[in-house]
């Protein structure tokens, strides 16, 4: 097909039960929804109730069938309903889905942890991404004894609020919250600067002489589409941190065991010094981490001052799934042949964009993906904002009546998991042909 060929009409696709269920959830959820991402606010329309999901599918209360590239926003990197998995929660949920203390699979876990992160010789559990990267910089403050945090524009590391806070007009500057209910105050310690722009972290070091606690970023960008570092941006920060006395803080919470086993640090070559990890560690149930080395993690309580603690940290159902995961990610390698399906994604929906004759950019890390309707590339920011938004609305929709369920966001990353089989990619691209051809008017 090429850009003479009008697309095919897409299949009756319609919505009704998850339509009637979104008008329940609205009256007692604000939105409907319990996470905006799930609201479909960036491509309009209302979102389909999912009800089941095996392998690399996805079923909703309507009856359609899509190929998920989603994965619980990554944490299935095994696809859905892995049956080692899912033994391994029911064996734990048979003795008690929680206790409150400690359990043997904790130790186990943080073994494994420690073992495959370079950055990591100790541990501590939590419940949540935000969890972990709020309990991070509370570290890296109290560790150092500074104040200042240096974030990427663009990067989110959870609803904190020293954390969630928008960009000013300078290249270094003090952030201003992002939010009603964070206090000036709360994000006053927040510098914020371009990813993918080490002479803006050098300057803020200048500016704040012996201020900063930590430089914290993601390694590679998801949240605002899928945005690699440049060449020796992360060999630079890592000098920069070592020069001023900061901590280097890598949120891998999407990139831990998704890169490769190790994450980002292992991908790249480069070590930071405090590490979030989150999504994949828990095999798809809530749980999340922060781990450093031995003398950074010896200065949180019960064995150092700082205090961090969570009734359902370590949680046993967790635990046993995250635990399950990772033994099969170390037992299976399936790294290799993601990047090979994730390469023939981005070949055919660049291919595809081509045909369609839209802007566009493809990028890609592993197997996290974002097609941008963009002249590329994206580095940061503010290049992805020159986006088609609503071009990529309609192609969302597209997409979605073809059987392919893609972020709902131009700004979020689509993930791989093991279970994709070539067939499936093929579909997917021949889905987005027809949806561009469709999509562009």
């Amino acid at each position: 097909m090429d850009a003479t060929t009008p697309a095919r009409s897409k299949p009756e696709y319609r919505l009704d039960r998850s339509h009637a269920e979104f008008v329940r959830a609205g009256k007692v959820i604000p939105g409907g929804v319990n996470s905006p991402a799930r609201a479909f606010g960036a491509v309009g329309g209302e979102p389909p109730f999912l009800d089941r999901a095996e392998g690399a599918y996805l079923y909703d209360i309507d009856g359609h069938q899509y190929i998920d590239y989603i994965g619980s926003w990554g944490p299935m990197i095994l696809g859905h309903c892995r049956p080692e998995v899912n033994a391994a929660v029911a064996e734990a949920l048979a003795k008690s889905p929680s206790f409150g203390a400690p359990t043997v699979r904790e130790a186990e876990i943080a073994e494994e942890v420690a073992a495959a992160v370079p950055s990591i010789e100790m541990v501590r559990f939590v419940s949540s991404g935000t969890e972990a990267a709020m309990s991070a910089v509370r570290l890296a403050r109290g560790v150092t004894g500074r104040d200042k945090i240096i974030k990427m524009i663009g990067h989110y590391h959870g609803h904190v609020d020293a954390l969630l806070v928008s960009a000013g007009s300078a290249v270094a500057t003090l952030g201003h919250p992002n939010s009603p209910g964070v206090t000036p105050g709360a994000a006053a310690d927040t510098i914020l600067v371009p990813f993918n722009d080490a002479s803006a972290v050098a300057s803020a070091f200048e500016r704040y002489p012996g201020q900063v606690a930590a430089v914290l970023l993601e390694p590679v960008a998801g949240n605002m589409g899928c945005v690699p570092p440049r060449p020796g941006y992360l060999e630079r920060l890592r000098e920069l941190t070592t020069k001023h006395g900061a901590l280097l803080f890598f949120d891998e919470v999407m990139t831990g065991f998704r890169l490769s086993y190790g994450g980002a640090q292992e991908y790249f070559g480069v070590t930071p010094d405090v590490t979030c990890l989150g999504k994949i560690i828990g095999g798809g149930l809530p749980a999340a981490a922060y781990g450093a080395s031995k003398e950074i993690m010896s200065r949180i309580s019960p064995v150092g001052p700082i205090f961090q603690a969570g009734t359902l940290s370590g949680n046993p159902l967790a635990m046993a799934a995250g635990l399950t995961t990772l033994r099969l990610l170390k037992r299976e390698n399936p790294y290799p042949a993601l990047d090979r399906l994730a390469e023939r994604l981005e070949d055919g929906l660049r291919r595809a964009a081509t045909d369609a004759r839209v802007p566009h950019c493809v990028q890609r890390v592993g197997s996290m993906i974002t097609i941008f309707f963009a002249e590329g590339p994206i580095h940061d920011f503010d290049d992805a904002k020159r986006s088609d938004t609503a071009l990529f609305g309609r192609f969302f929709w597209e997409l979605l009546a073809r059987g392919v369920y893609f972020p709902c966001s131009q700004f979020e990353a689509a993930f791989l998991s093991s279970a994709h089989t070539e067939a499936d990619i093929d579909h997917t691209v021949q889905a987005a042909r027809e949806a561009l051809l469709a999509a562009r008017g």
